[in-house]
């Protein structure tokens, strides 16, 4: 048999090369530190639209602020409180830290409810430091009232004997004692005014009077009692509240006579009226107790348009 030949278009299988030891070392060692070399990224496009470079000279364009604790969210702008274009005329009341609206309603005369209503409040429970208020009805001019009320503060002192003419004339000519039993009596106050309406004033309690009236110190009378003793409405009139949410106060009855006075009835142990009820002279309203304070006693006032007043130049003597 002869030798087998590679057919001549078929190249014959090459020979591998030959590598000494120390040659095979090399090639391993260039070989890893190929591997090691980190490959090129490909870049990444940004696809973003570039945000337009400010015109020179231009202000720079301000940053949204955002609120502390709500990250993302932008900050609200400042809004004004209600009725700030109000503030500071006659009428109207600017809030202050610790108000309530049973204290702005008593000390400007008028019912928390009203003043509610008047001015449109949602949450009875939520009025802000700074919030304006109308304190007098709408439909009235607030100056003209501001100004009726200060011209008509002084409260007159007359005798007793000094009755209206026409007063006179129906109950006939007093004799001559009398006349002079009059003359020497103590004179009393005139009952309050209210354009033609009058207010006969009755003492709310038979007890001794503990502290009398002391501008900015005492609004009222202290009045000495026991616990359970009655208190009377003062004058006709209809309650403008009756609760314990007034700090101070206690217990506390307000009665609002007319357009310019109101009275309040402090410490009871029990409240026998209800808001919007109409009471008379003389009608059990509460008990006397010592509800926010050291003693039995009750605390009563007289305010004119919300200012207080001392009910001794109103009351009559006994």
């Amino acid at each position: 048999m002869g030798l087998l030949r590679w057919p001549d278009t078929v190249p014959p299988p090459m020979s591998l090369p030959r590598f000494t030891p120390s040659t095979l070392a090399l090639l391993v060692l260039a070989l890893l530190t190929a591997c090691a070399t980190p490959l090129n990224k490909a870049p990444i496009e940004d696809r973003k639209p570039a945000r337009p470079a400010a015109a020179a000279g231009s202000a720079p364009v301000a940053q949204t602020p955002v609120i502390p604790g709500l990250a993302g969210l932008p900050a609200e702008a400042a809004k004004p409180l209600p009725g700030a274009e109000n503030a500071g005329k006659p009428g109207y009341y600017t809030v202050k830290p610790g108000d309530t609206l049973i204290r702005i309603g008593l000390d400007n005369g008028q019912s928390w409810r009203d003043v509610v209503r008047w001015n449109g409040i949602e949450n009875a429970n939520l009025i802000e430091v700074g919030q304006v208020l109308r304190v007098v009805p709408p439909g009235l001019d607030p100056s003209a009232v501001a100004a009726r009320g200060v011209a008509a503060a002084k409260v007159e002192v007359r005798p007793l004997e000094a009755r209206p003419a026409a007063a006179a004339a129906v109950s006939g000519a007093a004799s001559a004692p009398a006349a002079a039993r009059a003359a020497a009596s103590t004179p009393a106050p005139a009952p309050a005014r209210d354009g033609d309406d009058e207010l006969g004033w009755a003492w709310p309690a038979a007890g001794a009077v503990l502290a009398g009236f002391e501008e900015g110190r005492q609004n009222g009378l202290a009045i000495a009692g026991k616990a359970g003793d009655p208190v009377l409405a003062a004058a006709d009139g209809r309650v403008m509240y009756a609760g314990s949410e007034l700090r101070t106060y206690g217990n506390l009855v307000i009665i609002k006579h007319n357009g310019n006075y109101l009275s309040a009835y402090a410490h009871n142990q029990t409240l026998l009226v209800k808001e919007d009820q109409p009471v008379r002279r003389g009608q059990k309203i509460a008990e006397m107790g010592s509800s926010d304070a050291g003693r039995v006693q009750l605390h009563f006032e007289i305010r004119r348009q919300g200012k207080p007043i001392d009910p001794a130049r109103l009351l009559p003597s006994r």
